[in-house]
Formats: structure tokens, sequence, C-alpha cells
């Protein structure tokens, strides 16, 4: 049995489904963060349990070739980047097994059925949305920056390199406003003052939205603070205060209120533009979505005359790049701002044949199957935590000919395509994109067809 602070040397094997290396001595399975397949290297014991030991790398005592230089000061600390220190190759490589892996063992399905990942084109600043917590530290002395990693304690970093430029500056003179003014900061006591920063940023038009998550809805010197960025940032358009005093995990509260400029920012995505609002969903790697999309297009197989159905539609997008090859669209959202965002984009794009709903996917589409509305083609974007049995029951009551899934978790999606597979429709095709390189996360598009069609 191991203790721990012991050091042990180890072979690095393969990596787990968050990036971690994995390594093995006898019957026990080490998990080390930072290291890279083909790694030798002295681990660190830091928790023993009954076949698991996690460890930290000590020493790389033989590096993998795939490992490089990390850019970054603090990526073996944040929270965001997991494969910094490998290259590029070599991750997209590993964000293609942890889809292959899942959907062969959670799934049960063939691992030829994924094909080639699709890498990114930018690898550094493509992120147009950042939320920056600001706190204080033990000191008393404000921090602005990201959550280290399975913690929420923020981790003082005023420049990250997954963001555009703007941001970082932004986020410099925001520190540089708070640094001297630690009553501004929300503590669970006073509940009052500033808990993040959100920014979102358009490509295309380079418009920023700059929103401050408050627990009140003024704070002293809000006013200063506002012209500064306004007169230095001729690309803010819109400045939003959004007000959240509850004790929560959860970001954003439930009121926001624009204190300079428009209501949201507009970005064009697949040659239509869309209002950004900050409660909306919008991909974060905006150039990367648009293949993401014309790869789910191309599965939806579109003559023109079909009913599509969009669950989970955000802010449109997805239904929206297709309603130009379908003869009625129908979009379905339970956050009404985003439902908002829709109908206007649908109206500012000059697309007549699409009909929003806001509520609860499972219950929109129950209502429509009662209703008698029988999609042609589902399309499916559902969060993190994937589809319901109960929706994936309504969908296929509703008999659509062919179901393209987006998802950004492969576990939840090998899981809900099993369900799939049991009920009469066979995976046809997946194809993995990596919209977050450096990061765990990998975004997958599939196709499957009801059987017999």
């Amino acid at each position: 049995m191991y203790r721990k602070n012991e050091i042990i040397e180890l072979n690095i094997t393969s990596l787990t489904s968050d990036g971690d290396g994995v390594g093995r001595a006898g019957e026990m399975v080490f998990f080390v963060p930072n290291t890279a397949v083909g790694d030798t290297v002295r681990a660190k014991v830091l928790k023993v349990k009954k076949n698991v030991v996690y460890a930290r790398a000590q020493e790389i005592v033989t590096p993998s070739p795939d490992r490089i230089e990390t850019d970054c000061p603090v990526s073996f600390s944040c929270g965001g980047c997991v494969y910094r220190h490998i290259s590029y190759e070599a991750e997209c490589r590993a964000k293609r097994q942890k889809v292959v892996d899942a959907v062969t063992r959670i799934g049960k399905l063939d691992a030829s059925l994924v094909k080639d990942i699709i890498p990114s084109e930018n690898i550094d600043g493509y992120r147009n949305k950042a939320m920056i917590p600001v706190g204080l530290n033990r000191d008393g002395e404000v921090v602005m920056g990201y959550y280290a990693r399975h913690s929420h304690h923020i981790m003082h970093c005023l420049s990250c390199r997954l963001s555009p430029p703007v941001f970082n500056e932004i986020i410099e003179d925001v520190y540089a406003f708070l640094k001297h003014r630690p009553s501004l900061v929300y503590t669970p006591q006073n509940r009052k003052g500033i808990r993040h920063i959100y920014l979102r940023y358009a490509e295309t038009t380079g418009d920023v939205m700059f929103c401050i998550i408050a627990g009140s809805r003024h704070f002293d010197g809000e006013e200063a603070l506002y012209n500064s960025l306004i007169e230095k940032y001729p690309s803010i358009k819109s400045i939003v205060l959004n007000v959240n005093a509850e004790d929560t995990n959860v970001i954003l509260g439930r009121h926001s209120y624009t204190v300079y400029g428009s209501d949201t920012i507009a970005d064009t995505l697949c040659g239509l533009r869309f209002e950004i609002a900050p409660e909306a969903f919008y991909q974060i790697n905006r150039s990367q979505a648009e293949r993401l999309y014309e790869k789910a297009k191309e599965y939806a197989r579109l003559s023109g005359k079909e009913t599509l159905i969009d669950l989970y539609c955000g802010a449109g997008t997805i239904g929206l790049s297709m309603a130009d090859r379908c003869k009625r669209l129908i979009g379905v959202e339970i956050v009404p701002e985003a439902i908002e965002n829709a109908k206007r984009s649908a109206e500012q794009n000059g697309i007549k044949n699409a009909r929003f709903l806001c509520g609860d996917a499972a219950k929109a589409a129950e209502q429509l199957r009662k209703e008698g509305i029988r999609p042609d083609v589902i399309v499916v974007d559902p969060p993190r935590k994937g589809l319901t049995p109960e929706l994936i029951d309504t969908i296929v009551q509703m008999k659509p000919d062919r179901v393209v899934y987006v998802s950004c978790d492969p576990a939840t999606l090998a899981r809900d395509l099993k369900l799939f597979t049991e009920q009469d429709y066979s995976v046809k095709e997946i194809t993995a994109y990596d919209l977050f390189p450096r990061t765990g996360h990998v975004e997958s598009v599939v196709m499957m067809s009801r059987v017999g069609r």
C-alpha cells in the first residue's frame, strides 16, 4: 500500500477524460495531472484510495515526444488549460480518443463511426466570452483572475492566452481601478460589491459587451469606472450591470440593467446576423462553430421540404443557419432572453419560416407531438448533462427521419446514443470538433437515422 508523500517512478501510458496522465504500478492506478503519454515521472503521492492513487509530478525523468514547454506561467495551477504542455497534434489525438472511448464503452458503438477530429484554426485568442471572478485574499487584497483547478480559490491572473487581447487589457484596467478600493468587492458579509467581470466579444464586428455582476444595483465610483472604459475602448458598445446577491455558485442573477449603449452586441455566424444578450448562449469559438454547424447541416440532409425542430436552440444559431434549407423551423429554448434574441435575429435576417417557443425542451417537444407536428429532422444541442430519457422517448415517438445531436460531453452523448439505438435509430457518423483548444473539452456532432429510412 502506498503512503501519502511517498515518491514513485511511473510511466504515463494514457490520459483521463479530464486530461490527467495515467500510470500503473501493480494493481494501483495513478492519476497525475500535467503529464503526457510517454512521460516517465517521479510522482509524489497525495491521496490513496482502494485501487486509485492521486499524485503530483515532482520531476520529469524522461519527457514524452508530445511534451512542449508551456507558454503560460499559471497553466499548471489554473483550471482552464489542461493540454498546454503537449503539442496541439497530441491534444487533438487525445480528444478524438476521448470520444472513441465514450461511444465504445458506454454507447456500445463501433469506433469506426468516429471520423477524424476537426482541429481549430486558432488555438489562442479564440474565446469570445470570459467570466472573471473578483474577490479578496486572506490579507484583504483585491484578486482577479481564474479559479484554480477543482476549487473556488481565485488565482490572481490578469491575462489569459485563450482570450482576445482586448479582454486582457480591460481586465488590467478594472483591476487597477479596484486595487485600492477593496470595499467595492463582494463578500458574503457585505453582499453588495462586485463579484465577476463578464466580457463578450463579437468577432466579425469587433463589438465588446462589458458586464459587471454585483450584489447591488449601485456601487461607489461606478460612473468613473464606466466613463474611463468608454473613453479608452470605443469597441465597448454595451455596459450591463447584473445583480446577484444570492449565496450561490450560479454566476448571473435574474436582473440585468443596461447602463450604457445597447442591450446586446451583434455578430455574424454562417452569414447571418445575431444579437447577443448577456444571458444568451452563443458558441465561444465562433469560426470553429461555423464549421461544426456546416457539418450539422450536412447531417440534416435538408431538401427544402422538411419540418425541422431545433431543441435547446439558444439564440437560434443552429436552426436559423438551416432555415434556408427547410420548409418550417421550430426552435425551443428555456431562457426567455435567448428566445427574444432568436426572434429578433430571424426578423433581422428576413427569415419568415421560423417559430420559437420558450419552455422546457421535453415539455415543448411533448406538446408539439400532441399538436400532431411530425418533424422530418430534429436537432438537439443540450447542456453538458445531455438529454433526459423522457425527451428521448418523445423524440422517438415523433418519428423524425433523422436526428442530429450536437454534444459538449462525450460521456452523456454516448449514454443517450445507446438509448436511441435501442429504439429504432442507428448512428451513421460522428465527427469531433475542437472548439476549446488547450482545455479538456471536446464537441461532437452525430447523424442518426430512423431504421428503414
